[in-house]
């Protein structure tokens, strides 16, 4: 979502400050904005709504020297996008802030600070904290004191990076449910809402805990936890390569991270399988004896990753023999459930970082779940530092706000999980020693769909003008054509809906007709007689269907039949290598329609608000 840069150093920081907002970009925003301390002690500000290319005309056009500022891309939420709204907020010409999240109650503050004589330049909730840490300072004359006020009276999940201009060589972090993370240099520190933000000045980092807030200066960093005292928070080295985000010869990092899929999910299964079997080191020893005892699976996720729980439930259902439900995070924390014996509760987040997931993660752990499980791409997220136990995907960085290589990742990580938990109920050595061959020829399957590339890319051409598409799937196929419908719909702006193959005579036949391009995922399975007679009914209707199928499909090609030949795949394995083509067809459509493949309209990588 939003993202936060700041920096307090011995040099000059305008530069350190772009550079990160532009590593951020693939947060998704909608305009950006730095604020930075002169050496006379006055904040100057520059704003813009759109990228931060712009960002950075507009700070070129004149001197911005000053060793302490912050910076920040904002992805509207109180507020239509606008210079206006951008963030830095300031108060006078003393405090500014930079926010990511959401204050529930900023209406009632700002009635309370408009009765002390405050006065409003955006449609913001950010801008009460400005002038409540204003208000809070003229009470006490205290930094520290005036900011704990603040949050005290603040509702719902924030990150805030702060600078007051009589204090320059300070530089001030709070988190409450919103990630943020505090570079360590040599004379210099900084703050950003992801460390690939800074990962070009500093490999050594600081992660905030729930309800810290940190005073960082040049040379030391002091942490508070949510009680005011002070704490230490264990310094640690990213290994993460800041050349991932380097497009190279690719034309979007969607497109290259859709080829990076063989390596990502050869990366994901490396020292955790043999040749026959899941290794003790898929987690550890002792956290294997705990999902020895699991009897039954709760699966909570958002979006893309909801989709890979969809499909999990099936694996753990007919592979493992364990009860499995599966729920979206944002509906799961708002109902009252029912905990059965030897569940464990599972979280699937890419970024770690989703605020629902978190949230329900969070509720679970006050029930009577017999252990808690996270799948996530990025070690040092609240998810992972939060769960019992947590599976790492080993993907790398994924910028491209429609996500591909986590996905795939996600599932062959979901399904290692599933022949561990299996192993005591229903799967015996030499069936996961069959499933396991499979694993081990994923990439190189992996790479051959990739093949289909330029056959994809000259079928793309035939969707240019549609406005409507349909995607149709049986079994564990149906949710691998709601994650082709949603690549689709989010990246070329095409409306797209996914159904069980089944249901079109229940409804969605009637949408039908030689404008409603049909998408059929045929894996050679016990539901493939099944789905071709859903076929011929959209065929007999004037309907264009795009078939991706096995090479003994026996539907004939025609003008209105394309069939795109896959591999011949193991049907377990299936879920993850018919997601590929979805991914290209997506891609090059989006391509051709002209629109941002990697940022795509009011959309945002890493949900940190409800």
């Amino acid at each position: 979502m939003c993202g936060i840069v700041g920096a307090v150093a011995q040099r000059d920081v305008l530069d350190i400050l772009l550079a990160g907002l532009k590593r951020l970009e693939y947060r998704g925003y909608d305009s950006a904005g730095v604020a930075i301390i002169d050496p006379d002690q006055q904040i100057h500000r520059m704003r813009t709504q759109g990228k931060v290319s712009q960002l950075c005309d507009l700070c070129a056009q004149q001197t911005l020297p000053g060793s302490t500022g912050i910076a920040h891309t904002r992805w509207a939420t109180h507020g239509v996008p606008s210079e206006h709204n951008a963030h830095p907020h300031m108060s006078g010409d003393n405090i500014a802030v930079v926010h990511n999240g959401i204050i529930e109650n900023y209406e009632q503050l700002r009635a309370e600070l408009q009765k002390q004589g405050y006065t409003f330049n955006s449609e913001t909730d950010t801008e009460i904290i400005a002038h409540y840490i204003h208000w809070q300072l003229q009470q006490n004359n205290d930094m520290l004191a005036a900011i704990r006020a603040t949050v005290s009276q603040l509702q719902g999940a924030f990150a805030l990076g702060i600078i007051h201009n009589k204090e320059p060589d300070r530089l001030f972090a709070v988190r409450y449910g919103s990630p943020l993370v505090l570079g360590v240099g040599i004379g210099e520190n900084f703050l950003a809402s992801d460390q690939l933000a800074l990962l070009p000045v500093t490999r050594q980092f600081i992660y905030l805990e729930e309800g810290d807030i940190a005073d960082i200066r040049r040379d030391n960093i002091t942490v508070y936890d949510h009680q005011g005292k002070e704490v230490k928070r264990e310094q640690r080295q990213s290994e993460v390569g800041y050349e991932t985000s380097d497009r190279g010869h690719y034309r979007h990092y969607m497109q290259k991270e859709i080829f990076e899929q063989p390596l990502a999910i050869q990366n994901t299964i490396a020292g955790r399988i043999s040749k026959t079997r899941i290794l003790d080191e898929l987690l550890s020893q002792q956290n294997s004896a705990i999902l020895a005892n699991i009897k039954r699976v709760q699966i909570v996720a958002c979006g893309t990753s909801y989709h890979a729980a969809l499909v999990a439930r099936y694996w753990l259902e007919a592979i493992a023999g364990i009860a499995c439900r599966v729920e979206i995070a944002s509906e799961f924390r708002y109902r009252q459930n029912v905990v059965e014996a030897d569940t464990l509760f599972v979280t699937i987040s890419q970024s770690g970082e989703t605020a629902d997931t978190l949230a329900a993660l969070r509720s679970a752990k006050q029930q009577t779940y017999a252990a808690n499980l996270t799948i996530s791409n990025t070690p040092e997220s609240s998810l992972v530092r939060e769960s019992d136990l947590a599976l790492m995907t080993y993907a790398g960085t994924e910028i491209g706000v429609a996500s591909t290589k986590a996905f795939t990742t996600q599932l062959t990580a979901l399904l290692m999980l599933t022949l561990v938990l299996g192993r005591k109920q229903n799967i015996t050595a030499e069936r996961e020693q069959q499933l396991v061959t499979a694993i081990n020829a994923l990439p190189q399957q992996a790479e051959a769909v990739l093949g289909l590339d330029e056959h994809i890319q000259q079928l793309s051409r035939h969707f240019i003008d549609k406005e409507h598409a349909l995607f149709l799937g049986r079994g564990l196929h149906f949710p691998i054509a709601l994650e082709g419908a949603l690549k689709l719909k989010e990246i070329s702006y095409i409306h797209a809906e996914a159904y069980p193959a089944g249901e079109l005579k229940h409804g969605p036949l009637a949408l039908v007709d030689k404008e409603m391009p049909v998408i059929a995922i045929a894996p050679n399975d016990e539901l493939l007689e099944k789905l071709k007679s859903n076929l011929a009914e959209v065929r007999a209707r004037g309907g264009r269907l795009y078939v991706f199928a096995e090479q003994n499909f026996t539907m004939q090609a025609d003008d209105n039949v394309d069939i795109i030949a896959m591999p011949d795949i193991h049907r377990v394995l299936a879920p993850i290598l018919y997601t590929i083509p979805l991914q290209l067809l997506s891609y090059h459509v989006a391509v051709l329609k002209g629109t941002d493949v990697d940022q795509p309209r009011n959309l945002a990588k890493s949900v940190t608000v409800e």
